[in-house]
């Protein structure tokens, strides 16, 4: 099995999780926005996740040197009967990135692990990069489970990827109690440090799996009540190679501030620059 070889630069990551937002009228007016306000820098790749039904749109209208589009779902099979499905083979050419395993997924629509790593070897056999959502509730966290489900959930995801498609993937520690902890007393706010211990696993397992070198290429973002003002924090962690907000991805000036704190941040992964 060929070994994953690592980028000569790793670039920071950005990417914005509009979840069930904007009409695609309104969705165009925000793009135009954030093409007005967000400069391209050469060490930051912004990817933005539109609903579904404007991909299409903001496919032709999207500057394709300043921002890449993601998808937030897509379907295993390339095609058949399966009604209100979008298959990974639909988005080919539309998309550079696919978001898989979303905590919404798992927990509002009862994903299991089968239908996620199908999805995964689904976006990889149609030439885009999955972004593998992963992370632990509060109660596996209360019960010490942290690093158990992130084996779990590390493993059973990159199952039947080779070590050639792993260097294309990326993997977001997104972990569940940390979500909307803003609008929350029942949530707590997620540290640098948590990330650090969930990015440190999650490498582990990769390079179990694949070798040293497929776990350094592999992309460790961090998600989960990302804003403008922790932004910096996470991205200062070593081994952070970008973030995935979503509330905040919905405010052109913070999101702008997300954006430039990956371009200005000083403590970028010394093994990617």
């Amino acid at each position: 099995m060929k070994t994953a070889t690592k980028p000569s630069v790793k670039r920071k990551l950005i990417v914005a999780n509009w979840k069930m937002h904007f009409t695609t009228h309104k969705a165009s007016l925000y793009l135009h926005k954030l093409s007005e306000k967000i400069a391209t820098h050469k060490d930051v790749e912004v990817v933005l996740a539109p609903n579904m039904l404007s991909l299409q749109s903001l496919g032709m209208q999207v500057k394709h040197r300043q921002f890449k589009l993601a998808a937030q779902n897509c379907y295993w099979r390339d095609e058949g009967a399966f009604t209100g499905e979008v298959s990974a083979t639909m988005l080919h050419g539309l998309v550079d990135y696919v978001i898989i395993g979303h905590s919404e997924r798992r927990y509002v629509f009862s994903e299991t692990e089968k239908d996620i790593r199908m999805k995964v070897q689904a976006v990889l056999r149609n030439k885009m990069s999955p972004v593998l959502c992963v992370g632990e509730t509060a109660h596996q966290r209360a019960d010490g489970e942290t690093l158990h489900v992130l084996h779990d959930q590390v493993v059973s995801g990159l199952a039947n990827v080779t070590g050639e498609e792993v260097a294309r993937m990326v993997i977001a520690y997104e972990p569940v109690w940390a979500i909307n902890s803003s609008n929350s007393k029942t949530h707590k706010a997620a540290t640098p440090e948590d990330f650090a211990v969930a990015e440190k696993e999650i490498r582990k397992q990769v390079a179990s799996l694949y070798g040293k070198s497929a776990s350094e290429a592999i992309r460790v973002i961090y998600g989960g009540s990302v804003n403008a003002d922790n932004a910096r924090g996470f991205l200062s962690q070593e081994g952070c190679d970008g973030l995935l907000p979503g509330t905040a991805s919905l405010n052109s000036e913070e999101f702008l501030k997300i954006v430039e704190s990956a371009h200005d941040n000083k403590g970028r992964d010394k093994a990617g620059k």
